[in-house]
Parts: structure tokens; sequence; C-alpha cells
């Protein structure tokens, strides 16, 4: 970094040229945030590559190995907007897990457990983002795209990172979701939506959803929105066992990444290892 360059010139040039790259707001933020932690570590050093793979056995006595290799996705941005790609170090490899733990896997009677709290607290709106995540298995970020005119033709059009698809929405969910906005008096645009008129952020449906647990007697641990969205991806592939199709319902570019998505809990997978019965 030159003298005459401050930090914060450093990032907002940065933070430009990942707008200027279609980066989304998230990933702009995180971006910025994983830079500055780097060049904190850099102290005031050249970057090289010796010194980035300090960084990288840095965050890893620091980090799991999913975490380390999603802050050098970060670093390695930086390093091609500076001109210095061969200052890139390569991701830790991680073998696929061959099942999720059950303390984090939300199942289907929880998940209608959340709906009849939410129903009971007369939260409405946190209902029916409930029923839309889980009903569609779209992304938290993505509920912008459900509108009014989305539901009057059954189809959401998802805008996202550079790539469109068409996600269908079920019958019984576009009758409730009509019904729900007649209710608030929501004639066009977003359904989901401040009383400001904002899109709802991730944080307030987080601490909505949080809001929930006790009542529905289910573990903290497991409410969050994207896991609606597992759940979703999970009662989908055991139904219709076919990978790509889901991967393409979920927006996902790898099919590794739907693979996680549908990976059976400990006790299921403890399960079938009994019925094999190879122990006796």
């Amino acid at each position: 970094m030159s003298e005459n360059r401050t930090l914060n010139e450093l990032l907002e040039d940065y933070a430009v040229y990942l707008r200027e790259n279609e980066k989304s707001r998230l990933t702009i933020e995180k971006y910025v945030h994983e830079l500055t932690c780097f060049l904190q570590f850099l102290d005031g050093k050249r970057i090289t590559k010796a010194v980035v793979l300090d960084y990288r056995e840095f965050l890893q006595s620091q980090n799991q190995a999913r975490t380390v290799n999603a802050k050098l996705s970060a670093i390695h941005s930086y390093l091609e907007y500076a001109g210095l790609p061969w200052c890139k170090v390569r991701f830790l490899k991680i073998q696929r897990r061959a099942f999720l733990e059950d303390d984090r896997e939300l199942g289907e009677a929880e998940y209608h457990r959340l709906l009849e709290a939410a129903q009971k607290h007369k939260n409405s709106r946190l209902y029916h983002v409930l029923l839309a995540i889980g009903g569609t298995g779209i992304r938290v970020s993505e509920l912008r795209f459900m509108t009014i005119e989305a539901v009057r033709t059954g189809k959401a059009e998802i805008c996202m990172k550079g790539k469109t698809r068409m996600v269908l929405l079920p019958r019984a969910l576009s009758k409730k979701l009509k019904n729900y906005a007649k209710a608030c008096g929501i004639r066009s645009g977003i359904i989901f939506r401040t009383r400001n008129g904002r899109p709802l952020d991730r944080s307030n449906i987080c601490h909505d959803m949080k809001k929930l647990c006790k009542e529905a007697v289910v573990n903290p641990r497991k409410v969050f929105p994207h896991n609606l969205r597992h759940l979703f991806a999970k009662t989908y592939y055991a139904i219709e066992k076919n990978l790509a199709h889901l991967a393409d319902i979920l927006g996902h570019s790898s099919i590794e990444t739907t693979r996680i998505y549908v990976a059976a809990g400990v006790r299921e997978y403890e399960r079938t290892i009994e019925k094999m019965k190879l122990i006796k």
C-alpha cells in the first residue's frame, strides 16, 4: 500500500471494484472486512506469496477449514484486483461429509411446530415468510422477488449474482400469500416488507425466528432461515431423487453443493449401519 494512500481510500476503491463486478452488498461487506483483517495481519509488510501462506496458517489456527477457505476467497479477490494473482495460495482440501450433525438439522415436525408458534404469537408476517422459504427453497435474500405479480402468475423470477432462474410457487402457497397481502393492504411489489416499505433483511427474520424456539420446543441452533432451505432440499430429494434437477431449483452452480444439502443426519446414518448387521 502506498504511503500516500490511506487504508480507507484503499478499501473504498476495492469496494467500487467489487460493485463494478456486480457483487452483492453482503459479499462486498464481507470481502472488505476480510481485506481489513488481512491488512492488519500484514502490519505494513509487502504482500508476497510467503506472507499469504503465513496468513493461511494463521487462519487455520483460529478457524475451521471451510471458514478458512471462505476467507481466502475474499483475499484472492483482492489479489486479482491488486494485480498480484501469483500470490494466491491453495484452498484447504475438505472431504465431503457423509452425514450432518442432528443438533443442526431442522426436521419436518420441528418446522411445523415453528409455524404453529408463529400463528399462536399472531406473527402473520413471519408465518408466511417461513412458508415461502420452506415451500420453495429460496434463499432469504431472494424473498424480495416474492411479489404480488409473482404470486398472481405462480412464478417468481429470481435474479441474483448475474444468474436468473424461475421458481414455481405451489398453489396452496400462492393462495396464502394472496390472502396475507390483501389483509396487509399490499396491492403491488414486494410482499415481505418492513413498516417503512423496505424489503425484510436477514437480521429481521432471524431475530423473529429465535423468539419461536421456546414455544415450538426447538433447539435454537437449528432455527435460522437457511435451514428452511435445507429442509426443502431434503424433503424434495426424498420424493424426487434427482440431484441435478434439485440443483437447478435451488440455483446451485455445482451439484456438489446440493449434495451437502441432502446429506443424511447422524441418527439416519446409524439406523442404516444397524440394518446392515455386519457387527455381531
